[in-house]
């Protein structure tokens, strides 16, 4: 029996937690048992996302929040967002019920996984949300100019930045695709040195001149690996309130901009196309969250 017939076969009696083919490995469903209707989605061991359903706005994993800081910070009223990347649709699921009236569109390369997400936790029911099973910059490319409001990248394949996603010519489609004053959100990963992190940031700086990081203090100094989010805009991004909420988080991250950003950029070269630069894989004892 194909995986799509299997899930809706159990749908009709809400998600159930088991394991499953996908393009990229084997997707893991558990349910939070300390919350009953929420849901973590692993592939191949590694956490991908946690679906809250009686509460969107739940964001588990310290990194989403951040980019859902992000998004609290914008100027009010309903997003077009576009996300490379979907996974559960966590962050989709946020702007929904944060921003009503936004219209999203979700590119994700594996099929299997976005089905397994729709009959089992419920996508449909996000409004105005569409996902299409596509590459990111492929994806990226087929869009308007200035049409959109928010672009997140947030696409991990078994671990590592899905490819192409870090180069100066994706980053500025990217910047075409979006309208005045938008904003592009990225989260990656890196570890001791922040080798790839400085690098990404020279490749958001040949096009944006706006710039925020945000990161646990830990990964900031190379104590550890682990997600950094960035921020980037044409536009001067809220630096104040986001270190406010960085700093207030339960657990607590850093907001770094301007010229602290510059030194730990340091004489980081950006990446192009003809000379990419694949982000690094975590050590084996470490079991992340991407």
């Amino acid at each position: 029996m194909s995986h799509a017939r299997s899930a809706r076969g159990r749908a009709k009696d809400g998600p159930k937690p088991g394991r499953y083919p996908v393009r990229f490995g084997t997707a893991e469903l558990l349910r939070d048992a300390d919350r009953p209707n929420a849901w973590l989605i692993s592939v191949d061991g590694v956490a991908q996302s946690y679906v809250d359903l009686d509460d969107p706005a739940n964001l588990e994993f310290d990194y989403v929040r951040r980019l859902g800081d992000v998004v609290d910070c914008l100027p009010s009223g309903p997003l077009d967002a576009l996300h490379v990347g979907g996974a559960g649709c966590t962050l989709p699921r946020y702007v929904a019920a944060k921003r009503p009236g936004s219209r999203q569109l979700v590119f994700d390369a594996d099929a299997p996984l976005i089905e397994l997400v729709r009959e089992q936790l419920d996508l449909r029911s996000v409004p105005k949300l569409r996902v299409r099973i596509e590459g990111g910059r492929e994806g990226v490319r087929s869009r308007h100019d200035a049409s959109a409001d928010l672009v997140v990248v947030d696409a991990f394949e078994r671990a590592t930045l899905a490819g192409g996603l870090a180069t100066v010519e994706f980053v500025a489609d990217v910047r075409r695709v979006l309208k005045a004053g938008g904003t592009m959100l990225a989260n990656i990963t890196d570890g001791p040195g922040l080798p790839f992190a400085r690098r990404f940031l020279a490749t958001l700086a040949e096009v944006f001149p706006h710039i925020v990081l945000l990161a646990e203090p830990g990964v900031l100094r190379g104590r550890r690996f682990g997600n950094l989010v960035l921020a980037a805009s044409e536009h001067e991004l809220p630096t104040a309130e986001l270190t406010r909420r960085a700093a207030s988080s339960a657990y607590p991250a850093r907001c770094v901009h301007d010229g602290d950003l510059r030194a730990l950029r340091g004489k980081a070269e950006p990446v192009y196309d003809a000379a990419p630069m694949a982000s690094p894989n975590p050590p084996e004892d470490v079991l992340g969250v991407f």
